[in-house]
């Protein structure tokens, strides 16, 4: 960021006065450094209009909300590719892409001795071609009404005060999917490494770009496109940043953070398995749009009840709080917010609970009405109080504890095809989603399961439809390795289960650290590689750096090779409830999340980003909190988008299809178990 950007008001709002998280940054770069700017001579106190494309309303509503828009003097906001009313008297503000299609837009508004506009302030998310600009500057009546030409270099969507997405829904189809089309592909990660490039521009930020390198069985194995996407997409970060350095007289002239690129295929779990904190249940378990949650309250007029939007996002210091806790932690916290706050308010209890001790989410309504002065704080209780108590019933009536058992002991090789096995049988009735889960979780733990063909009779038990057997065959596109020649057929087998053997663990206990809750044993992998990242313990052969001298880029199987290092140590099993650990240091109070840790800005080390490519998840993106307290540097993901389980199993099932079993090809009758 400029250094001689002016302080904002949005300082109040951090944990430290001189400190600015990524999100903040993003923010008020939209509102000082573009709106305020163009408060210039004559333009200073006219209402302008904000005129944005598809990309940047999205980016702009990421990290503004519209009243911050309008207090920079904003009055209308436009959208480039409809048609617009002519306001000859007011200024315009155009953020663009800076596409041939919006220039000829944005030079037929300004030509001519009619414009639509008095005069304009352009600014581009990304870098301009020359010849766009040399367009812009051979309008002569265009030229003239010109306030300010620009490049923002923000193209990014800022979701999370640490988390942004290129927004490149359709990367998995596009990187992994079985027809590679290295042109497609290509065009992908390009747009993928502009905006990521962009983040580091508007941070002034110049990093060590670390990738995962891709792997080969030996030399005479071709490495193929998927293998690559780390490195590709790596090199086309470099090359972006390169042009920054060179251009942006402002820009870092040496390191300073660090940059991790992955891929999907280093954590194929972690997309599926069922994440026990609050957020991630919010999303995995109710139908959320986005950040919206929408439920009923009572109606003012003692009809039916009323339906009522709310946001899940950092305004709520509730959810603030609860977020990243265990839905069993958030629970209890919530029951004594409410119990305590009842305690203490007499009126409440009057027209609630009359002990104060338990206040139903009917109740908590009920007093919003009776007693208005205590609304702002009973609502955002009885929010959640509504949320939770949907997440808990649905837990019981799933039976997910049990399930989520059976996911953490699978990964960490406390159980295997025989327990599996067991469960279908038993659980007959359980959902066809837990049984894809657990199908796909299984697939991700050991490619020689589809070799052996155990994947296709665990499906035909599992009884799973053709689109969820996709899902689990898909499994394959994502291995971390190749896995050699694939059969071209999963039929016909041997229709026998060899359930002796061994069990293989995706994860070992991690040494020191403590449980705080049943089913919260699984970690992402990516905890793991931030912390050797934070320690220089990262080995360059598996995740080689640009900015090494000398580093070269090869795209074939001389590519360094080598195995992911995995925990050297193995913590003793220990016996986890969803009762409190007496020694837990809770990282997530309500006082935590760089509050507690950035207590002294000068404590933060430097940044850690690390993009995946294919999709991150809440899990992932809690991760990156928990660090940043522990580390003491502000760890911000990246990635092509933010998947639920819903969603990502969808696109799974899209990947690519298969060929369907039919009855006569397989008989569960036959099955020798």
């Amino acid at each position: 960021m400029s250094t001689s950007m002016s302080m904002s008001d949005l300082d109040k709002l951090s944990p430290l006065r001189d400190y600015k998280n990524f999100r903040q940054v993003t923010r008020e770069r939209l509102l000082r450094e573009m709106l305020r700017s163009t408060k210039t001579g004559d333009s200073k106190a006219v209402w302008k209009v904000l005129v944005m494309d598809k990309v940047t309303v999205k980016v702009m509503s990421y990290a503004c909300k519209m009243a911050d828009i309008n207090e920079e003097g904003v009055s209308l906001v436009e959208d480039i590719q409809k048609k617009r009313q002519k306001l000859p008297t007011m200024d315009a503000i155009y953020f663009i892409q800076p596409t041939n299609e919006n220039i000829v837009i944005f030079l037929s508004d300004m030509s001519g001795g009619s414009a639509l506009y008095r005069k304009a302030f352009v600014f581009f998310s990304s870098p301009v071609a020359k010849e766009l600009v040399s367009d812009i500057k051979g309008n002569g009546s265009v030229l003239s009404r010109i306030g300010a030409l620009r490049e923002m270099n923000l193209e990014y969507f800022a979701i999370d005060s640490q988390g942004f997405v290129t927004d490149n829904e359709r990367a998995l189809e596009e990187l992994f999917g079985n027809e590679e089309s290295s042109r497609k592909g290509d065009a992908c990660l390009n747009l993928m490494a502009t905006r990521i490039a962009t983040v580091f521009a508007s941070l002034r930020e110049f990093p060590f770009v670390r990738y995962r390198a891709a792997k080969s069985l030996d030399a005479a194995t071709m490495t193929t496109f998927r293998d690559l996407i780390p490195t590709k997409l790596a090199a086309a970060v470099w090359n972006c940043l390169m042009k920054y350095k060179n251009t942006l007289p402002d820009f870092a002239p040496s390191e300073t953070c660090e940059l991790l690129i992955l891929d999907r295929s280093i954590d194929q779990i972690a997309p599926i398995i069922h994440e026990w904190t609050y957020d991630a249940m919010c999303r995995d378990l109710l139908n959320i749009e986005g950040n919206k949650y929408v439920y009923e309250i009572p109606s003012k007029t003692g009809g039916l009840p009323e339906k009522k939007e709310v946001l899940l996002e950092d305004h709520d210091p509730v959810w603030v709080e609860l977020r990243h806790a265990h839905i069993a932690d958030a629970s209890e916290r919530l029951h004594q917010k409410i119990s305590n706050f009842a305690s203490k308010n007499k009126a409440v209890q009057i027209h609630g609970s009359r002990d104060g001790s338990e206040l139903s989410t009917r109740n908590l309504q009920k007093v919003v009405h009776a007693l208005p002065q205590y609304s702002e704080q009973i609502e955002k209780l009885s929010l959640h109080a509504d949320i939770a108590g949907k997440i808990n019933r649905i837990i019981r009536e799933m039976g997910l504890k049990e399930v989520g058992q059976l996911e953490q002991d699978l990964v960490f090789g406390d159980a295997g095809t025989k327990e599996l096995i067991n469960f279908l049988r038993v659980k007959e009735d359980v959902s066809q989603e837990i049984k894809l889960r657990l199908s796909m979780i299984y697939a991700a733990l050991d490619p020689e399961n589809f070799e052996d063909d155990k994947i296709a009779k665990l499906v035909e038990l599992a009884r799973l439809p053709p689109d969820d057997v996709n899902a689990v065959y898909n499994m394959r596109l994502l291995e971390a390795s190749p896995s050699g020649t694939q059969k071209s057929s999963i039929l016909p087998f041997p229709l026998k289960f060899d359930v002796h053997k061994k069990k293989k663990a995706a994860r070992k206990d991690r040494p020191g650290e403590e449980m705080m809750w049943q089913l919260s044993r699984f970690y992402p992998i990516i905890e793991e590689l931030i912390e050797k990242l934070s320690k220089g313990e990262l080995p360059k052969s598996d995740y080689p750096c640009m900015n090494d001298p000398t580093h070269g880029i090869s795209y074939g199987a001389s590519l360094r090779t080598g195995e992911i290092p995995a925990p050297v140590s193995k913590r003793s099993k220990r016996s986890m409830t969803w009762a409190h650990s007496r020694n837990f240091d809770n990282l997530y109070s309500s006082d935590s999340p760089l509050r507690r840790a950035s207590s002294d800005c000068r404590d933060m080390g430097r940044r850690i980003f690390v993009f995946i490519v294919g999709g991150a998840t809440r899990s992932e993106l809690r991760v990156c909190h928990k660090l940043s307290v522990k580390l003491k540097r502000e760890i911000i993901l990246g990635s092509s988008s933010l998947d639920d389980p819903p969603q990502f199993i969808k696109k799974m099932k899209e990947l690519q299809k298969m060929k369907e079993m039919t009855e006569d090809e397989l008989s569960l009758d036959d099955l020798n178990i």
